[in-house]
């Protein structure tokens, strides 16, 4: 039997903070890079791989795919989040002078919030009441606006994060096809890949809430046709020129 003390008394094991949708929203990005930086960098060193057997060459290739697809995927990820955060901030700011200058009208609407959420007209009203009471802006942001305004959107964090998660990402094709002799180097790679994508699509779909094979799947298939189409191009090029 539970007494009333056991029932607060978080489970353990069990996160009860707010932070966590945050950090796995932080950490799906990662993955979602990481495996951009393995399809990526693996279509141009397998690519190139196909046009020449020089080993110079292919490294300088991936190299220059790493480097130039992590600052994109940074860059691209610092201006998105940073436009985000200028949203948010300006929602707030809104929010702020609203409360300012209709005080009441204000909490009646956060009243309306949570009546509409299925607490009753009197429940609502007192809710709203003491919310507001204790920190008006932050009730109002975090049930309005769905903000909330300790944790806003930080765009250095994204970008590095989308960084390093390319670049480690990157790395697995790279080192794959750079090591092997020539004549296992394209097959080792694709090994390689595969068994990246797998692992990040495996992760991705339990970060989701969706069915790890589907995902899985779905993420090998691509990686392996981007590997075999650039392949083929390389080989054209290769024959081509040569």
């Amino acid at each position: 039997m539970s007494t009333d003390s056991d029932a607060l008394v978080p489970h353990e094991g069990e996160p009860h903070h707010n932070g966590l949708a945050g950090r796995l929203n932080w950490l799906r990005a990662g993955v979602l890079g990481a495996n951009d930086g393995i399809i990526s960098t693996a279509g141009l060193v397998v690519g190139v791989a196909g046009a020449t057997a020089d080993r110079t060459a292919i490294l300088a290739a991936g190299v220059a795919g790493l480097v130039a697809g992590a600052l994109s995927m940074a860059g691209g990820e610092y201006v998105s989040v940073s436009t985000q955060r200028d949203t948010e901030l300006a929602a707030l700011r809104k929010e702020e002078r609203e409360l300012l200058e209709m005080p009441e009208a204000e909490e009646r609407e956060l009243a309306d919030i949570y009546q509409q959420k299925g607490l009753s007209p009197e429940l609502a009203e007192q809710v709203a009441h003491e919310l507001t009471l204790k920190d008006p802006l932050h009730a109002h942001a975090e049930a309005e606006l769905q903000i909330d305004p300790d944790n806003l959107t930080n765009p250095w964090q994204a970008a590095w994060a989308s960084f390093l998660s390319f670049a480690v990402g990157a790395l697995i094709p790279l080192v794959a096809i750079a090591l092997p002799p020539v004549t296992a180097r394209v097959g080792v790679c694709m090994a390689a890949v595969i068994v990246g994508l797998v692992l990040t699509g495996y992760v991705s779909a339990r970060l989701g809430g969706a069915q790890a094979r589907r995902a899985v799947t779905r993420n090998v298939v691509v990686g392996v046709l981007a590997m075999v189409a650039t392949y083929y191009v390389g080989v054209l090029f290769g024959v081509t020129v040569g």
